[in-house]
């Protein structure tokens, strides 16, 4: 691909990111908004409110505003008419506070979602981090060494293994080494021991490195299986073509012909994968983190359901989606540079 060509490829799939994030943002906010009930009593979740204090909450949390000027039916709690500024309703003071980086109020906690959401995505960003490197460490090792050893005991081995690991359910698997775990010395729950916060610098990340070790495992072990399967078949494809048959004609040792021709071609369907699962593991953490009570994003969104904290999950569904859609963008630009064939049309 030439220079112009690629600087095309990627203004255009930035574009439609970017064209895809507002999309979100639109259905990220109606669909809280038409979820039956009244939110601010959904929130605090006590029937003795009285009619004073219920107003006072949807004035608090901005429910005394039409949802958008001429839509007020999709509010439950609709006030004004059709002749009310359109920037005092829901839909622009939320747009409005997103590009100020404000993503509303908690209606448990009474603190900021931005906030409560920082705090726990950087805990999932650790664990999803250090599981998903090293469930593609593993991965494309075994699944290159099964492609290499195709039609083998070692293929066959590697094959029944990935399938195994790829068919066991999360929360399943995390329950058996919680079990496992606690016969073994292994905390059990949470991201650090408590009073740990006083210790040396070195000796915390050692107890939080400690407390990641099962849940780390049980993402590892998940992925690991899929990500084996895809680079086995990948490239099997891949060993298959006319130029690696001229390849070997040349005299070209295997580890030759994986290092300088096959490997880069093979990863073009992991690398989809990949980054679909970055996007979505972010929130394909839940199972985890409720089992091991890690304190992430996942288990944010487990409690923010049981107490409908409708805030919390719009902030968590936003952050979800703009990780999947830079995920897939980074994905698609990764193509452009393996595989220079990727061109805009």
């Amino acid at each position: 691909m030439n220079p112009l060509n690629r600087t095309r490829a990627i203004l255009s799939k930035t574009a439609w990111s970017v064209f895809t994030i507002l999309f979100v943002i639109i259905l990220n906010f109606f669909l809280f908004r038409v979820l039956p009930g009244d939110p601010a009593r959904a929130g605090i979740r006590d029937p003795r409110l009285k009619k004073e204090a219920v107003e006072m909450l949807q004035a608090r949390f901005g429910l005394d505003k039409p949802v958008i000027n001429c839509f007020e039916s999709l509010n439950p709690v609709r006030v004004g008419n059709c002749g009310i500024n359109p920037l005092d309703t829901q839909f622009f003071i939320y747009v409005g506070n997103l590009l100020k980086g404000e993503l509303g109020i908690s209606y448990h906690t009474n603190r900021p979602v931005g906030e409560i959401l920082s705090e726990r995505l950087w805990n999932t960003i650790l664990l999803i981090g250090a599981g998903q490197i090293l469930s593609i460490l593993i991965g494309v090792v075994l699944g290159v060494f099964a492609a290499w050893k195709a039609r083998t005991a070692v293929d066959y081995g590697a094959i029944a293994v990935s399938l195994f690991a790829w068919s066991l359910p999360t929360f399943w698997l995390g329950i058996i080494l919680l079990f496992w775990g606690s016969a073994n010395g292994f905390p059990l729950a949470g991201k650090a021991t408590p009073g740990m916060s006083s210790m040396p610098l070195f000796q915390q990340w050692g107890d939080i490195l400690w407390h990641m070790f099962l849940p780390t495992l049980t993402y590892t072990i998940v992925y690991m299986g899929e990500y084996t399967l895809i680079m086995r078949s990948s490239l099997m494809d891949v060993l298959s073509e006319d130029y690696i048959l001229t390849a070997k004609a040349k005299g070209l040792s295997m580890f030759q012909i994986l290092k300088d021709h096959a490997l880069k071609n093979a990863m073009l369907p992991l690398v989809t994968v990949i980054a679909i699962n970055l996007g979505f593991t972010v929130a394909g953490a839940i199972q985890i983190e409720a089992v091991f009570s890690w304190p992430g994003l996942g288990s944010a969104i487990y409690e923010s359901v049981v107490r409908r904290d409708y805030p919390i999950l719009q902030g968590a569904f936003l952050l979800i989606a703009v990780a999947v859609i830079t995920a897939n963008l980074l994905a698609d630009l990764t193509y452009t540079w393996l595989d220079p064939r990727v061109q805009v049309e």
